[in-house]
């Protein structure tokens, strides 16, 4: 039989904070003691809010207006927030939001102020800790006690110092005894025959410093060093950082081995984590987090649900998205003028596994996996690769190809060299069946290029100059084929991870005539104080663009990582402030591209001009299923745990599927409250009282694309007609 929430007693924690909330608001009080029943005191609530907004031009205007919602956005006070949150609350009351973290029993029907007048009347209602948190600063926002006051820049530098680069000198000692440590355990072993490997091994007629002196010169300069000597078990990692894991980190990796999750850590990014005191608080848990599964990972591996709908594709079936595919594993697609191709190669393996990677549903299924010999194509990959390049020369709208995987620079020299040959050749077809094509029939040709890498960070010795030949020459032929941006899109963490080796492969790349742009995902440690900042910093200095922070994405399994949306869209006005760029430098920032080799004077031009740290080039977006990258959204509840509802639209500055016309907004429930949130990053080392405004962001509108990433015009009519679309 279902609970009848409304009958359980309020917990002790919670009633204090309940208490707090009817001390600070007499009127609150007032209203819920006088109305005899829920919609009484919904009624009473949402006049008061009626009067706030009333009172509110920007507020009116924002609910009014459809366009350039954008501006309106920004115009809204925090006590406008507040107001149009309630205004939100009262609005979908009653609504049933399935939270996939819950059993279906336990679905969460919306009505805040309907537990708070039970609370009052009863004493009851079931709700916790959480949700009373929660409200208590909704109107701590709404009477004006919670200010939202924008940090001064000295201030935000103070937090970005909080964090090491991997360029510091300190840190750069720190990772040599790391690599020397991790070495003399490797080299330990093939003393003692426990490792034997008919390439890299142990010469017994040299000393075992002489030996120190081969694997430190030669042997760490590998990629392929790194890759075969990668730790792919709980026991390896500890053992090479120096048996520093603690109980229940080790318990919780050893369910993970058990569970199925594979491990596969390659020594130089194992040397990047501290293993002996440091003066920084925390300085690699953003790293850490990513190489340690956590407690929810572990539990949820196994019954993971895709999060991206349209990565589901049965043969002959258009995707969520609409798209017919060519190849259920090959190619994925969201957009009109993009896709992605994952190939046959070595390329869809990476050279370690994120524990909040999108893909960890593969990872679950075993179509993705670390088994690098068994991933090398064999003798039909290139037929295969022929017919997914037919897909991409027939489509009237893709101009854009993304090769990821795993990871493109997986890819041996030889297998990249051919497909970016067979890229070529199908732009060079596609440009040419446009001649005959009228104005306003022809298809849109390829324009870009992007490489998906996480090397940089995890294995920079894979940045050779062989690879930077192979990528300068396919920059100079297909420069004339109609390319104009070539780009190796990289996905860096923390500043940690930006060593000297990063910054000499990101010369080699520059140097090809390569833009880099990077990718961040927002996790709870990332989310720091100057965490974000920092990194951007960092980037820019070695010639680096960001371009997007994703807020974490997926469901219980993900939550440890999980940053609320709402510290997203506060770290991106107080901290991307800084770095803001104004309108009348879109002109210069857009041409950018044009010259990469000479990326970090750009940067360092434009940077001095604006009296920026950084250029805020990146966007904050949360991936939604179906719906693609946005952070237009509104909070429109909270459950009884505390966790937010947010009902998401899609950006509207860019173009979609038209199946976008025939869906309904995306709710998500996130997995956990923002209470939560600040107690995690508190255990981090935080001051929580620098992050509690982090409760008044409940709206947020996608931020307007740079132009650096915006595709170049064609100089010819082009068809409005959309093939390989199935509505």
């Amino acid at each position: 039989m279902e609970r009848d929430l409304n009958k359980v007693a309020i917990q002790p924690k919670a009633q204090r904070v309940f208490h707090t909330l009817l001390k600070e608001n007499p009127r609150l009080k007032e209203i819920l003691k006088q109305s005899n029943d829920e919609e009484e005191a919904r009624s009473a609530i949402l006049e008061w809010a009626q009067e706030l907004i009333n009172n509110s031009e920007s507020a009116k205007e924002f609910l009014q207006s459809d366009d350039n919602k954008r501006q309106a956005y920004e115009e809204l006070s925090f006590k406008d927030k507040a107001a149009i949150r309630i205004f939100d609350y009262i609005k979908h009351t009653g609504r049933r939001i399935q939270d996939p973290s819950l059993s279906m029993a336990d679905e969460s029907i919306l009505d805040p102020f309907g537990i708070l007048w039970n609370a009052y009347q009863t004493g009851r209602g079931g709700a916790m800790y959480y949700f009373y948190l929660d409200m208590l600063f909704l109107f701590r926002q709404l009477n004006g006690n919670l200010v939202d006051k924008m940090p001064s820049k000295e201030t935000i530098q103070e937090w970005m110092d909080r964090h090491p680069s991997g360029l510091d000198e300190i840190i750069v000692e720190s990772h040599r005894q790391s690599r020397d440590r991790i070495l003399t355990v490797i080299l330990k072993k093939m003393q003692n025959g426990e490792i034997q490997d008919p390439k890299y091994k142990y010469n017994s007629e040299m000393s075992f410093e002489e030996n120190m002196d081969v694997a430190i010169n030669e042997w760490w300069t590998d990629r392929i060093f790194h890759l075969k000597f990668a730790a792919r078990s709980p026991e390896r990692i500890n053992e090479l950082l120096d048996h520093s894991l603690n109980k229940e980190t080790m318990k919780i990796m050893m369910e993970a081995k058990e569970a199925g999750i594979p491990f596969f850590v390659n020594p130089y990014y194992l040397s990047l984590l501290n293993v002996e005191p440091t003066e920084y608080v925390g300085a690699d848990l953003a790293i850490r987090d990513y190489i340690f599964y956590s407690r929810q990972l572990v539990d949820e591996f196994g019954h993971i649900q895709a999060w991206e709908k349209e990565d589901i594709v049965e043969p002959g079936k258009p995707n969520a998205a609409g798209w017919l595919l060519p190849e259920q594993h090959n190619v994925h697609r969201r957009y009109p003028e993009v896709a992605i191709l994952i190939p046959d190669t070595v390329g869809r393996a990476c050279a370690g596994l994120c524990s909040s990677c999108q893909r960890m549903y593969d990872f679950q299924s075993g179509h993705l996996n670390f088994n690098l010999d068994k991933l090398n194509p064999d003798e039909k990959w290139p037929d295969k690769l022929k017919r997914l390049m037919q897909y991409f020369e027939q489509d009237s709208q893709l101009r854009d190809i993304l090769i990821t995987g795993g990871d493109a620079f997986m890819n041996s020299d030889r297998s990249l060299r051919h497909i970016l040959d067979e890229v070529y050749e199908m732009a060079y077809r596609k440009r040419e069946a446009n001649k005959k094509r009228p104005q306003g029939e022809k298809y849109a040709e390829m324009v870009r290029i992007r490489l998906g890498t996480r090397l940089l960070a995890y294995l920079p010795q894979r940045i050779t100059p062989e690879l930077k030949e192979i990528l300068a020459e396919f920059k100079d032929k297909a420069s004339k084929i109609g390319f104009k941006q070539f780009v190796v899109q990289t996905h860096f963490e923390s500043a940690l991870e930006v060593t000297p080796e990063v910054k000499i492969g990101v010369e080699r790349l520059r140097s090809a005539g390569w833009t880099l742009t990077n990718q961040q995902v927002f996790t709870t440690a990332a989310s720091r104080r100057g965490h974000t900042a920092k990194l951007r910093k960092v980037l820019n200095d070695i010639g680096i663009l960001t371009y997007y922070t994703f807020s974490v994405k997926g469901f219980i399994e993900n939550s440890h990582n999980f940053a609320t949306n709402s510290r997203a869209m506060q770290e991106q006005r107080e901290e991307k402030t800084i770095g803001f760029i104004p309108e009348e430098e879109y002109d210069n920032i857009r041409k950018f591209p044009e010259e990469a080799e000479h990326m970090i004077e750009n940067i360092n031009k434009l940077r001095d001009k604006l009296d920026a740290p950084f250029l805020a080039t990146d966007r904050n977006v949360l991936n939604l299923p179906g719906v693609g990258k946005s952070q237009t959204f509104r909070v429109i509840g909270v459950t009884r745990v505390g966790k937010r509802v947010l009902e998401f639209d899609h950006d509207h500055t860019r173009t979609h599927s038209p199946i976008l016309e025939k869906m309904d907004k995306f709710y998500i429930v996130e997995s956990k409250p923002v209470g939560q949130y600040l107690e995690e990053i508190e255990e981090m080392g935080e001051d929580i009282q620098e992050y509690l405004t982090v409760y008044g962001y409940s709206i947020g509108e996608t931020e307007h694309r740079m132009p650096i990433y915006e595709y170049p015009e064609y100089d010819f009519e082009m068809t409005g007609k959309m093939t390989n679309l199935e509505i």
